[in-house]
């Protein structure tokens, strides 16, 4: 463990980032994914809720730095609603990728790629035609769909088999495919968690950054931290695994520090909290 109970990141950007967050605090912007990394993974999106240290945790660190910002997949009022954000003062939701904003309980965003309902009319015909098993199930989330595989009796190899087929679905709409973990999800092109993070961080002006996430839609984020270190801005990048379940191992080897699920980042942002208050 590292200072006053914060885990000691193992490489030395992360260690100059965690420095930079406790130096300078008011310039540093905490990013955080939702699923897998503030709430547990669980068969049926629509029960996820964020830990219940969650919101008490933010509460404390949002006085502290200069934002806090959740980036996910959700449409962004959804993620609030399960996350209990809305009394984060100043919290800030970026939804479905970015496309969506969340902020001071209005939420903005442009309108819907036309490509999403060309393959919300077609997905049930591909899936069929694929032999999708039994449990295969669409998310449809407004701006995107979402195919899941999770309920399905051997749900990787249902994964396999239909990535193709949704991917050629996507691509004949100018929609692009995000894979995850046990679900292949369709979206506009251009929309991803990397092109969201530098956005908000640019736009705050940040020195520093914090971001955490669990699952491949969180590369492109990692990949935006490591991007913006050559520019001057420090970060910290965070592994959320899940008890009992190897975190993804293309995130976890570009980690600076590994923790335990949702649990794990609640502990890393209550001591954090703690650290600055005691900094005051």
């Amino acid at each position: 463990m590292g200072l006053q109970g914060i885990a000691t990141p193992t490489t030395d950007a992360g260690r100059a980032g965690l420095e930079a967050v406790l130096a300078s605090p008011r310039d540093a912007v905490v990013a955080l994914d939702f699923d897998g990394t503030l709430a547990p993974i669980v068969a049926d999106p629509s029960r996820a809720r964020a830990h219940p240290g969650v919101v008490g945790a933010l509460r404390r660190l949002a006085p502290r730095v200069g934002a806090i910002v959740v980036v996910t997949g959700r449409p962004a009022g959804l993620a609030v609603e399960y996350g209990g954000f809305a009394g984060v003062d100043g919290l800030v939701v970026l939804g479905h990728y970015g496309a969506e904003r969340w902020e001071s309980g209005a939420v903005t965003a442009p309108p819907v790629h036309p490509g999403v309902a060309g393959a919300r009319a077609g997905v049930d015909a591909v899936l069929a035609a694929a032999g999708a098993p039994e449990g295969t199930w669409v998310e449809d989330k407004g701006r995107s769909l979402a195919v899941h595989t999770r309920r399905a009796g051997r749900p990787e190899e249902a994964f396999e088999l239909l990535r193709a087929p949704v991917e050629a679905l996507a691509a004949g709409h100018g929609l692009v495919v995000e894979p995850g973990r046990l679900v292949l999800e369709l979206r506009p092109p251009g929309v991803d968690k990397g092109a969201a993070l530098t956005g908000f961080l640019r736009e705050r002006g940040a020195r520093s950054v914090l971001y955490a996430g669990d699952d491949l839609g969180d590369v492109a984020a990692f990949a935006a931290v490591e991007r913006l270190r050559g520019e001057g801005v420090a970060g910290l990048l965070v592994c959320s695994g899940a008890v009992g379940d190897a975190p993804v191992k293309e995130l976890a080897d570009r980690a600076d520090l590994v923790v335990e699920g949702p649990a794990g980042v609640v502990g890393l942002l209550d001591a954090l909290g703690a650290e600055l208050s005691r900094a005051r």
